[in-house]
């Protein structure tokens, strides 16, 4: 499996083609089922999770059953969990940088640098309205918004 260029990538993901299927639909099909069973599927993006990282941890440890406990909140646990589960720790796991997935995909290929709008350094501004494009007749009437 050779590197394929960004504009073959977007074209790819814009025409719904992808590994798991197209995004379009399984993004949608998690949202749908969250506001159906909120109490089964935490639905949260990764902008929302970067803007308020305190906030969405504990609201998915309530939701998984386990909060911190007191003594927790005392220690700054959670301070402790974001940094384990950041970026920088995660991206350098010998795992991710030498493994690769079931198709023969790098787990590296999957990280770049984290940061949130990213994207415009890969992206020209025709690409970027396309994409605005397609997710808004994608998102129409779903309430969802990215």
């Amino acid at each position: 499996m050779g590197a394929k260029s960004i504009e073959e990538v977007f074209e790819k993901f814009c025409e719904g083609v992808s590994l798991y299927g197209p995004f379009w639909d399984h993004m949608l099909g998690y949202w749908h089922e969250s506001l159906k069973n909120p109490d089964k599927i935490y639905f949260l993006t990764y902008e929302k999770m970067k803007e308020q990282p305190d906030l969405h941890l504990r609201r998915l440890v309530d939701f998984l059953g386990c909060p911190f406990s007191p003594k927790e909140e005392e220690e700054n646990m959670v301070r402790a969990f974001l940094e384990m589960c950041s970026f920088d720790i995660l991206s350098n796991l010998t795992v991710n940088m030498e493994g690769t997935t079931t198709s023969g995909i790098n787990y590296n290929a999957f990280f770049r640098n984290g940061k949130v709008g990213d994207w415009k350094n890969y992206l020209t501004i025709e690409m970027v309205k396309r994409l605005d494009k397609i997710c808004e007749e994608k998102l129409e009437g779903s309430g969802l918004k990215l």
